[in-house]
């Protein structure tokens, strides 16, 4: 794991950099200068074109990783590998853009009545998937090749300051509607380039394919798999857009934006994920690819648990302080009903993000046309769940199918991959992550009841109470959390990580 952990580190660092950013973007910029149905357009648009570069990618994301091992050789610049991942989104991008234009009409039916900016700007969707797809092929390049950090910079840090920028120039009346949607779109080109520049200037890296140094079983297995993968692919670049392509046909591009933010608050659960999976993915096909499943239970294991406990800790610091939060955010009022799917979409999403790693399993196993049986469950259920709990629950009803169709997902695949790898994902350490969350619901509770009545007698104002109520229940909590996890030695990666900083301030102090 230290080739890992480092990694790790690094990328979380500069998540936590985006994370920032973000959070200033989110709740104190696009809540004020932005209405909730212009919130909304920008989510639609971003998941249209992500749905749209998922396709056009043509399995190129899961390609990569699988047979990269094959063509691995520093000296050699690969063999040319990435002149294919160049070719094929291409050729894919071509087949759905085509399929896009012709299929305007019965799209733009649909989203007519609720959501008529959409409608407006649908020609954008094109040239944003292109930028889209090419940002994510490049990205997935850098990470078989064990640099994961820059490209994270970009998509974490570098989109998020630009697209702040042209959110302040159109809030301020320094551009129009039209170009700010224009330049919105032009972010993911600047970074897509950014990316493809950093990939061919490495000296390791060519794009002149070497046909005779192509492994035979790749050769073999290629078709095959591309075909499954593309079949896949049809039916997973559904599922993650659903919930807004759902409320933006049923209920309009306000409903998008309420949650579209409740959304982006969750998203920081996610976030450790984004590096733990980015640097052990081609660590999990090389173990599946040599036959070392034990090691493959391990890094799943490994990955489960520390997402648990950091994923686990950042939803349980958004659900204790989510009042607060809508009240310190500009028009909060406005976003206030998304509080509870917030709370749903976060345990969805620590599902979901604690035992991802599954899918990369099957995905780069020899069963991995089973993943087209799991994902069509996945995308069938999302469909019929998000059909019928919109119209009841509304929003909080998307949530609830996002939740629902997670868990009819995750848990079967789990068990299919243990039953035919014999690759364990769940670990006794696992579950004291989990009683460790619930405690600290339990302690958040009980904080409530008894010091918060304390809080209540000094002499503040209501929201200057309330910010101090949230600001020492999750320091003196989270602080209890912490040393918890230390002294009873859960994970030894964060103990080494909590030793060298505290090694760190006692060496600063001397």
């Amino acid at each position: 794991m230290g080739v890992i952990i480092r990694q790790t580190i690094k990328g979380t660092i500069i998540n936590y950099i985006g994370v920032f950013i973000g959070f200033i973007t989110t709740f104190f910029v696009i809540t004020h200068l932005l209405t909730t149905e212009e919130i909304g357009l920008t989510r639609v648009l971003v998941d249209a074109g992500v749905l749209l570069a998922g396709l056009a990618q043509m399995g190129t994301g899961s390609s990569i990783i699988r047979y990269f091992p094959y063509f691995q050789n520093a000296e050699k610049k690969h063999h040319g590998f990435f002149f294919w991942t160049l070719i094929i989104p291409i050729i894919g991008f071509s087949i759905i853009t085509l399929l896009s234009l012709l299929l305007k009409p019965q799209i733009c039916s649909i989203f007519g009545e609720k959501s008529p900016l959409f409608v407006e700007y649908y020609y954008l969707l094109a040239p944003l998937s292109f930028f889209l797809l090419y940002l994510a092929v490049f990205e997935t390049n850098s990470n078989v090749l064990m640099k994961i950090a820059f490209p994270k910079l970009v998509r974490e840090v570098i989109i998020r300051l630009l697209t702040l920028v042209t959110y302040i120039l159109y809030g301020y009346d320094l551009i129009t509607f039209q170009q700010f949607i224009y330049a919105f779109c032009g972010v993911y080109s600047v970074a897509a380039l950014i990316n493809i520049i950093y990939l061919v200037t490495r000296e390791n890296v060519s794009f002149k394919p070497q046909f005779d140094k192509i492994d035979p079983f790749v050769k073999k297995d290629v078709g095959p798999y591309s075909l499954f993968i593309i079949t896949t692919t049809l039916i997973t670049a559904i599922t993650p857009g659903l919930n807004t392509f759902f409320i933006s046909a049923r209920l309009g591009l306000i409903f998008t934006g309420i949650f579209a933010i409740a959304n982006y608050i969750t998203a920081f659960i996610e976030i450790p994920y984004r590096s733990l999976g980015a640097i052990t993915q081609p660590q999990i096909a090389k173990t599946i690819k040599d036959k070392e499943f034990k090691k493959t239970s391990f890094l799943c294991q490994q990955v489960a648990l520390h997402q648990l406990l950091i994923g686990g800790m950042i939803l349980w610091l958004i659900w204790i302080n989510i009042d607060l939060i809508y009240e310190i955010m500009p028009n909060g009022s406005s976003f206030a009903s998304g509080k509870y799917v917030v709370l749903i979409l976060g345990i969805s999403k620590l599902i979901s993000s604690s035992y991802n790693v599954s899918t990369t399993v099957l995905g780069f196993s020899k069963y991995y046309y089973y993943s087209l049986l799991f994902t069509f469950v996945l995308t069938f259920s999302a469909i019929v769940l998000n059909n019928k709990l919109i119209p009841i629950w509304g929003i909080n009803g998307a949530a609830s199918a996002s939740l629902i169709s997670t868990c009819i997902f995750v848990f079967p695949l789990i068990l299919f991959n243990q039953y035919k790898l014999k690759t364990t994902f769940f670990n006794s350490k696992q579950f004291i992550a989990l009683l460790i969350l619930i405690g600290l619901f339990l302690l958040n509770w009980i904080w409530e009841l008894s010091i918060r009545s304390i809080i209540a007698l000094l002499p503040f104002k209501t929201f200057y109470l309330s910010l101090l109520n949230g600001v020492l229940k999750s320091i003196i909590l989270g602080l209890f959390a912490i040393i918890f996890v230390f002294k009873i030695q859960l994970s030894e990666e964060i103990n080494k990580i909590i030793t060298y900083i505290l090694s760190f301030f006692t060496r600063k102090a001397q």
